[in-house]
């Protein structure tokens, strides 16, 4: 395993016991057993881990959504790595400090939606369009960040149907013909 998953499974393990604003690099790279160095060298800062980290999520949950598999499929394994993962999550979620979780899975999914909307069609998504998929993108990570804090009650394909269901009707249009709904 490379430093970058040891540096996270470390994290993981300090948030189990420690919310994230009290966690330090000092008990991260203790636990990990590497140097500050070697942190620094792979990291900003914590909160650049917990992002690094989300980011692996997305690559493994997204990769084939408009090839071979839908938006729903993409997001009920999303839900379930997020399950997996909910020590993690519940930690990262309750930060609201500069470079947080929630603000940058926003800006990884909206540029997600966007790159995979040029690749479909061949043009960047319109002004209307973006501004439609800047408040479907807040808004599903806010019911993520909900789902998670309050206990990840739905099953993941609950969440992953309700979702779709409040996509406004000019994005699932835009995704139908894209195939991917």
């Amino acid at each position: 395993m490379d430093s970058k998953y040891r540096l996270a499974e470390a994290m993981k393990s300090c948030m189990k016991t420690t919310t994230v604003e009290n966690i330090t690099v000092k008990q991260i790279v203790e636990k990990c057993g590497v140097s500050r160095q070697t942190f620094y060298r792979n990291f900003i800062d914590k909160y650049d881990l917990i992002n690094w980290y989300f980011d692996r999520l997305l690559e493994v949950s997204f990769k084939e959504m408009g090839s071979r598999e839908a938006l729903r499929e993409g997001l009920i394994r999303k839900f379930k790595y997020i399950r997996e993962e909910k020590v993690f999550f519940q930690a990262a979620f309750k930060v609201d400090d500069q470079n947080n979780l929630k603000e940058h899975d926003f800006i990884m999914i909206f540029e997600f939606y966007c790159r995979l909307i040029r690749e479909k069609t061949g043009n960047l998504p319109d002004k209307k369009t973006r501004k439609l998929l800047e408040m479907y993108c807040q808004s599903s990570i806010y019911m993520t960040v909900q789902w998670v804090l309050k206990g990840l009650k739905e099953s993941e394909e609950e969440l992953a149907d309700l979702m779709i269901e409040a996509m406004p009707a000019r994005l699932d249009e835009l995704f139908r013909t894209m195939n991917i709904l």
